[in-house]
């Protein structure tokens, strides 16, 4: 079914929204919570969550992306359910490591003066982002907005480890130029 008609649904209220929703994106969003959680039961929960989140806020938004739309609930509602699961005990996992590969070349929002800077920011590493070419780009996002393991884009790109490892390194270097040139650093 087109997205536009499964918004629809939504707006009308419609419980086959969820069916519909669940068939052509259940997949995609339990691999985003999956690569977060490495829990299969966590990851039914976040989806099913997901589904509740969008059912909340269609209407009165309307999202023009509806993979985009869903994918972000499901990477918000999973990385805070990693939170909380984490909280109660300190372990590894990809999140950890993605993380911390970036907490060099982003600084972290510990107050509330950081909350405009905080927009600029993510403004400032879209761009830096959407200007990486396309392999660097997918393989940048694959890392640190799916928090895929390295494995997982060796596997899905066909490269070696060192590869992807090198990749990564190099384009975190040039974030860091990048973000110290806007000043965001």
């Amino acid at each position: 079914m087109e997205d536009a008609r499964i918004v629809d649904l939504y707006w009308a209220r419609s419980e086959t929204a969820i069916d519909e929703t669940s068939a052509k994106y259940g997949k995609y969003c339990y691999a985003i919570a999956h690569n977060i959680l490495a829990n299969a039961e966590d990851a039914d929960e976040s989806v099913n969550d997901t589904y509740f989140a969008a059912w909340n806020s269609i209407p009165p938004h309307r999202p023009s992306v509806l993979s985009s739309f869903l994918g972000k609930i499901t990477r918000r509602i999973s990385i805070d359910k990693w939170r909380v699961r984490s909280a109660e005990k300190r372990g590894g996992g990809e999140i950890v490591l993605a993380l911390d590969e970036l907490s060099d070349c982003v600084p972290s929002n510990t107050n509330v003066e950081q909350t405009v800077e905080a927009e600029e920011l993510g403004k400032a590493i879209d761009r830096f982002v959407m200007a990486l070419p396309l392999m660097e780009r997918r393989v940048f996002i694959c890392r640190y907005w799916y928090l895929d393991s390295i494995a997982s884009i060796c596997h899905q790109f066909g490269f070696s480890q060192n590869k992807v490892k090198v990749m990564l390194h190099r384009t975190r270097k040039d974030l860091r130029n990048f973000l110290e040139k806007e000043g965001a650093l």
